[in-house]
């Protein structure tokens, strides 16, 4: 995931975002679904969508956060970073999914790889 965000030439601080989403959603696969079953991460333009699958249908659920509590935090931090997300229904399972909107810097014109030849 890091070597695809860095080829990617997003900022540190979208790929540091990005990481921990996906660290919070295989975290959430492994503790409460049996674990992940296949981690998926797409960039177009200014969004990087970062999804997770696992063999149970319960969906996450954001409750109430508490700040003391320790653990508990994977859905709010995932609610917090993202720009949106959610579940779909995956086989006998589900795929939780979240939507990062990437930093102009991260999408802009001025990017090397976009630079015409010359």
């Amino acid at each position: 995931m890091r070597q695809a965000l860095a080829d990617w030439k997003l900022t540190a601080a979208d790929r540091g975002d990005a990481v921990l989403v996906a660290a919070e959603l295989l975290t959430n696969a492994h503790r409460h679904a049996g674990g992940p079953r296949r981690l998926s991460v797409d960039h177009s333009g200014s969004v990087l969508r970062i999804a997770v699958t696992d063999g149970s249908p319960t969906p996450p659920r954001l409750g109430e956060h508490r700040a003391e509590r320790i653990g508990g935090h994977g859905v709010f931090i995932v609610d917090c970073l993202a720009q949106c997300w959610g579940t779909r229904p995956e086989g006998e399972g589900k795929t939780v999914w979240a939507d990062l909107a990437l930093s102009p810097q991260s999408h802009g014109p001025h990017r090397e790889d976009d630079a015409p030849p010359g």
